[in-house]
Formats: C-alpha cells, sequence, structure tokens
C-alpha cells in the first residue's frame, strides 16, 4: 500500500477555512447594511430573499456533501485517479443543478416569497432581487463544488485566495451600484465576482491540480464517480433540505409577526451567520482530515481528532457569542437607528450564547460522520427535532404564546441542543465504524493493479 499524503494539523487547515467563510458571509452583512440604508424594508426584503436564495442552494449540496468526503477518501487511499474522476463528474452535475436553481430563482421567485409569507411592502423588492440573482446559482453550483475539490487536495489557502477576489470584486461593485440601482445592483456586484472566481478556479485547477477540464466534462453524467458522490451526496443534502424546510418554516412565522420583526431577524441573523462560521470552519477542517484518515485506514485518529475539535469548538462557539452579546448595541446600530429593534436585537443575541454551543455538536460531529460514511443517520435521527422543535416550536412559541423573536429563538437553541447531543452520541459509541472500515475497505479492493 502507497503511503498517504501529508496533511496539515487542524490549526493550519482551520484558518484559511475560517477566512473563506467570514469572508463570504462578510459580504452578506455588508450587503443588508447597505441595503438597510436604503430603508428598513429594502432591509427586510434583502434578508428574506438571501434566505430563499440560500435554500435554493440547498440543490447544490445533492453533490456539494459528498465531492469532498470522496476525493478525501480517494487521496487518503492513494487513488488520484479516482479523486480526479470525481471531480470531472461533479462539474458536469454542478450544471444541471445550477441551471435548475436558477430557473426556479427565475420563474418561482413570486410563489416561493409567498410561502414564507413575506409581508406586502417587501414582496416586490424581494422578487426583483431573487430574480435578479438567478444567474449566480449556477455560478454558485460550480465555484462551490470545485472550491472543494480544491480543499480536499489541501489547497486552502489557493481557495481563500479565490473567495478574497471574488468578495473584493462583489463590494467594489456592490458599493457603486447599489446607490443607482438599489438591491439589483446588488445582484449585479454577486454575479460579477462569481464570475471572476469561476475563471480562476478553472485556472487554479490547471496549475495547482493538474486537473485540465475538456468542453464534456461541464454536461456530461458520469455514472461510477457521481454514484460515489450520491451515496454521501443524498442523505447528506436531505439533511440539509430538512432542516432549510425547517428554518423556512420559521421564517414564515417571523413574517407573520410583521415587517419589524422581520427586519430585526434579518440583522440579527447577519451575526449569527458570523459567530457560526467559526465552528463551522472546525467542522470543514475536520471533514477534510477525517475522510483523509479513513482512506488511510487510520480510525483510531480519527477518533481523537474528532474529540479534540469538539472541545476547541464550544470553547469558541462560547467566546465568540459572549463577545457579540457584548457588543450587540453597537453592531445592531450600524444597521438601523430605530431602538425598539437594537433592543431586541441585543436579547436575542444573549439567547445565542446559549443557543452556539449546542450548534458546534451539528458542525463538527455531522461533518466527521459524513467523512466517515455515515451519512443517514443524521438525517433520520435530526428529522423529527427539525420539524417539531425547529418549525412547529417557532411557531407555537413565537406565534401562539406571543413569545415574539425570543420565542423563536428559544426553538433554534433548543432544536441545536436535541440534535447536537443526538450526533454526539452516535459518534461516542462508535456507531460510524462500521461505515470508515467499509469505506477504507471499498477503496482498497478497488486499487489497479
Amino acid at each position: 500500500m502507497s503511503a498517504a499524503p501529508a496533511r496539515p494539523r487542524l490549526f493550519p487547515l482551520t484558518w484559511p477555512l475560517l477566512l473563506e467563510l467570514l469572508l463570504g458571509i462578510g459580504i452578506g452583512v455588508i450587503g443588508t447594511g447597505l441595503a438597510a440604508r436604503l430603508s428598513d424594508n429594502s432591509g427586510a426584503a434583502f434578508g428574506i430573499a438571501n434566505q430563499v436564495f440560500a435554500a435554493l442552494f440547498v440543490l447544490f449540496r445533492v453533490i456539494g456533501a459528498g465531492v469532498s468526503v470522496a476525493v478525501t477518501q480517494a487521496l487518503g487511499a492513494g487513488r488520484r485517479d479516482q479523486a480526479d474522476a470525481v471531480a470531472r463528474a461533479v462539474v458536469g452535475a454542478s450544471t444541471w443543478l445550477g441551471l435548475g436553481g436558477a430557473a426556479a430563482a427565475l420563474l418561482a421567485a413570486g410563489p416561493m416569497l409567498a410561502l414564507v409569507n413575506t409581508p406586502a411592502e417587501v414582496a416586490p423588492l424581494a422578487r426583483t432581487l431573487l430574480q435578479t440573482l438567478a444567474p449566480a446559482l449556477l455560478l454558485d453550483a460550480w465555484n462551490a463544488n470545485m472550491s472543494s475539490v480544491m480543499r480536499a487536495h489541501l489547497r486552502s489557502r489557493e481557495a481563500l485566495f479565490v473567495v478574497v477576489v471574488i468578495q473584493v470584486v462583489t463590494l467594489t461593485v456592490a458599493l457603486l451600484a447599489m446607490p443607482h440601482l438599489g438591491l439589483v445592483g446588488y445582484a449585479l456586484a454577486c454575479i460579477a465576482g462569481r464570475s471572476m472566481g469561476l475563471a480562476m478556479h478553472i485556472t487554479l485547477w490547471r496549475a495547482r491540480l493538474d486537473l485540465r477540464l475538456r468542453a464534456a466534462d461541464w454536461w456530461r453524467l458520469v455514472r461510477a464517480p457521481l454514484a460515489t458522490v450520491l451515496h454521501i451526496g443524498i442523505p447528506g443534502a436531505a439533511e440539509n433540505i430538512a432542516w432549510r424546510a425547517a428554518f423556512m418554516t420559521s421564517l414564515a412565522a417571523v413574517a407573520q409577526l410583521g415587517a419589524h420583526a422581520l427586519a430585526t431577524h434579518a440583522y440579527t441573523m447577519q451575526f449569527l451567520h458570523v459567530i457560526l462560521m467559526f465552528s463551522l470552519a472546525i467542522g470543514f477542517a475536520v471533514e477534510i482530515l477525517v475522510g483523509h484518515m479513513i482512506g488511510a485506514g487510520e480510525l483510531h485518529a480519527a477518533h481523537k481528532l474528532v474529540r479534540k475539535s469538539l472541545a476547541l469548538g464550544f470553547v469558541v462557539a462560547f467566546l465568540v457569542a459572549g463577545s457579540f452579546a457584548l457588543s450587540g448595541p453597537w453592531l445592531l446600530a450600524q444597521f438601523t437607528s430605530d431602538p425598539e429593534i437594537i433592543a431586541l436585537g441585543c436579547t436575542l443575541l444573549w439567547w445565542t450564547v446559549v443557543l452556539e454551543p449546542g450548534r458546534t455538536f451539528n458542525l463538527v460531529v455531522i461533518n466527521a460522520l459524513r467523512a466517515t460514511g455515515d451519512a443517514r443517520y443524521p438525517v433520520l435521527a435530526g428529522a423529527a427535532s427539525m420539524a417539531v422543535v425547529l418549525a412547529g416550536g417557532s411557531w407555537f412559541l413565537g406565534v401562539h404564546l406571543g413569545w415574539g423573536l425570543v420565542g423563536v429563538w428559544i426553538a433554534y437553541a433548543a432544536d441545536e441542543w436535541i440534535r447536537g447531543l443526538l450526533m454526539w452520541r452516535r459518534w461516542a459509541t462508535l456507531g460510524w465504524l462500521p461505515h470508515a472500515r467499509a469505506a477504507h475497505r471499498k477503496l482498497r479492493l478497488t486499487r489497479p493493479g
């Protein structure tokens, strides 16, 4: 058996991922601020349109959740040929999924916004933004999955560089266009930035991975490598779709509370996204490293890595969430001067200190389970909590009991802790071990020669 490629330790792999994620979410925060300067209705429209956009992005998880695992396991086992076959197949699949997402945004923006009870004064702005963002979905499908392949090859710094360029271009165009074109200017900025990112990914695949895409790679669906990806990707996408459906149901509950509550939710969620990026970066790094370890047969090392990473994630989540809660009045004042929005947003940020440590289980352990090949358990174990606690709890506590956004946040926290503890039980009791052994055995048996 040939030796597996050298792997960095957790921190050298995590920090580029963290910066990449923060840059990605940072443009959303800045975009929300620019939209809020136009009006609170524009800020609310920006927030709800981006949530629908994110829901459509879940389509890409059908392959996105599996590509990193398939490539890292192949590389860990010394199967570069198999890793390259997966990478090429994913490009073609991304084209078709991206076109489907773009068509949905363009043709069904109105009905999708209606499903989440978008207020009448917000709906026209949100619909126009979502329709103009449609081409960005196709570009995102290519960029997201090509970036996953780069990171699986331990090229996190190059992936970070692409994100830096994307966000610089996006921010520059947004600052120039939004004062004149409003929310449409933000959509055009996203398209410009993502187009630059695609050109850079094609170049980096050639220069760093020695992967030159052929014309047919952009549209062809190759069954064998895609089957490996979909084995992980379909359950992973199902878990994401279940969560997104539950979250969109909770968003409908927030919309029922009115435009004022919707704006508060939109502003506070920007900070929530930044907070979770720290634990998410650890989770992505764990997925990459565990995938390599499973391919190389280093199961004990994978177990130790996850335990260590989870402890680190807890500390980081508590400290970061606490820092944002303490800074809440100043942070929210950057979006709005409405004292009621600021006061309620600060309360929600303190509840986030309770929420985020629970979310750490899901951000770290689910990625580790997926990297071992144990992809079905997260959706099977968590679906009931998402439906009953996240979705149902948001309506029951927020609307029925009249607790408003505080009730919604309590539902968010309860769901994260319930699902997180279930995930940790799975890992701690070694329920993932048979899947890891099967994945390693399959790669060993299919070794050429």
